[in-house]
């Protein structure tokens, strides 16, 4: 039986770890985006023509961007990009706030966006 004066020991912490390789031209201008997330089961770095990164910045509180995307990307991709983009940040928005309101009106831009994007 487990002595109850001894406290249990603390599980240890895992890091993981999200890479992105960019090649870029001559102008500075991506021409490939590769990618490999330690924690997804990859065994190779996968091709990607865009990524959206958003950092919250603790210190200033704010929102920093890097929005990269390859000279190979289609203006088709990119609005196909945006509009799974806001989809996916409505339910981040819900999953993590459990504002679902917020999350509702979010979606219902995503579904503005898709019509006026892609019209049938």
């Amino acid at each position: 039986m487990p002595n109850p004066n001894t406290n249990p020991k603390p599980k240890m912490s895992k890091t993981s770890q999200i890479k992105f390789n960019v090649t870029l031209d001559e102008n500075q201008v991506p021409e490939t985006i590769k990618w490999l997330a330690t924690d997804a089961g990859m065994d190779k770095e996968l091709d990607s023509k865009g990524i959206m990164i958003s950092v919250y910045d603790t210190e200033s509180e704010e929102t920093l961007r890097m929005d990269l995307w390859t000279k190979k990307m289609r203006v088709d991709e990119m609005k196909r990009f945006f509009h799974q983009t806001i989809v996916s940040m409505a339910d981040t928005l819900q999953r993590a706030t459990n504002e679902d309101k917020m999350a509702a009106d979010m979606r219902e831009f995503g579904q503005h966006f898709a019509k006026e994007m892609f019209p049938q």
